[in-house]
Order: structure tokens, then sequence, then C-alpha cells
């Protein structure tokens, strides 16, 4: 679990495995991402807000959620993804709406280089959300399963950035360095991994970036 202090409170993060976390705040249970595979949902807190990045399987798994999610639990989702959660809030990429104090915003994620077989982008354009929290000013983002995009460039001052680094969904070893060197976070989580160099990607992250690893 790791830490963080923010206008709005205390966030602590973990990270469950593969693209699925768990951010307590004040009380509340934000998962992203719940994926039966790399955690026991049983065993989890009950979920006050599920964030949903895109329609894959182990992204959008319906038993993992059942495991969470309570009378009151809220969903924000991807288009694709909303149609198959039951009242989900559908956020398309621009789009911002409130969860308690919290602002999210759906921002792109996407494939420019890998391709499927059948020369399709595992992830198009649009399909797919990350996210921007923003807690009262400080700034999270969750890229969700993308490459280096130029809409990174756009992004403004993040706090915490959780990025992908894994072929050939997301982004290779280089492409990772590159996307942090556009972000620029202040903290770096690296998630949806296969296997991590830590030390590696330590040595050639830019000055001024934390990089966190569960």
């Amino acid at each position: 679990m790791t830490k963080f202090l923010t206008p709005l409170g205390e966030i602590a993060i973990t990270v469950l495995g593969h693209a699925s976390l768990l951010i307590r705040w004040e009380g509340r249970n934000i998962f992203v991402d719940p994926y039966a595979k790399v955690a026991d949902y049983s065993k989890q807190p009950a979920a006050d807000l599920i964030l949903v990045t895109h329609h894959h399987y182990d992204h959008l798994d319906k038993f993992a959620i059942s495991k969470i999610a309570a009378a009151g639990t809220e969903f924000v989702a991807s288009t694709l993804a909303a149609k198959e959660l039951d009242g989900a809030k559908a956020l398309k990429i621009g789009e911002e709406l409130s969860y308690e104090e919290i602002k999210i915003k759906a921002v792109y994620a996407y494939n420019i280089e890998n391709k499927a077989e059948t020369g399709n982008p595992f992830h198009p354009r649009g399909e797919g959300n990350g996210y921007i929290l923003d807690f009262g000013g400080f700034r999270v983002y969750i890229a969700g399963d993308t490459e280096l995009i130029p809409e990174m460039k756009e992004l403004g001052i993040i706090d915490l950035a959780f990025l992908p680094k894994n072929l050939p969904y997301t982004m290779s070893d280089d492409m990772f360095i590159k996307a942090v060197e556009t972000v620029m976070p202040v903290n770096l989580i690296p998630y949806h991994y296969f296997e991590l160099n830590e030390k590696e990607i330590a040595k050639r992250l830019p000055k001024g970036v934390t990089m966190h690893v569960k």
C-alpha cells in the first residue's frame, strides 16, 4: 500500500495486480478494473465506486465485480463497457463528472503501433478510457490500456501516474520511458506488466519522477 496526501485527505493505493487498483479515500473504496484472476475479491471491502476503463474481459470482470458491488455502489465506465453494467455512467472522452468532491475525467487510451492479426489496433482510438481523478488539485492519471499517444502532452500537471508496460498490448520499456518523459508525473506507479526490471527502469527515469513499486 502506498499513501499520498491530497487537499481532500489521504489516499491509500493498493495495486491488486494486472490493471486492478484499490484507492482508499476518506472511508470510501474506489476500485479500478477489478479482475478475479489476480486477487480474491471476496476478501476485498465493499466498493463505493468502480471505474472500468474498457470492455475487455481482464478489465470488465463481472465475477470480480459481483464480489465487491453493494446496493450503493456507483459505476463509471467507457461507453462500450457501460452497456454491460446496469446503472453505469458512461463517460465519453473529454467528459467529466464528480464523485463526492473528486472530479473524474475520461481521456484517450489507445494503440497506434500494436495491432492484432486482423490489422486493427488492440485498443482502437476512442473505444476505451483512461481517467484523471482530481483530488482537490492532486491529479491522478490512470492511463488504461494505451501506448504513448499525442494526447499525453495535453494532460497537464500529474501528481501520480499509473502507466502500463506490456507487449503487445500496451508499451515496451522504451515507449514506457518516453511516456514518462511526456507526462512527467511527480510520482509513478508501473502497472499492467508481465515483468518489470525495476532497477533498469529506475535508471532511465527523468529527474523529478519518483517511482513506487508494490
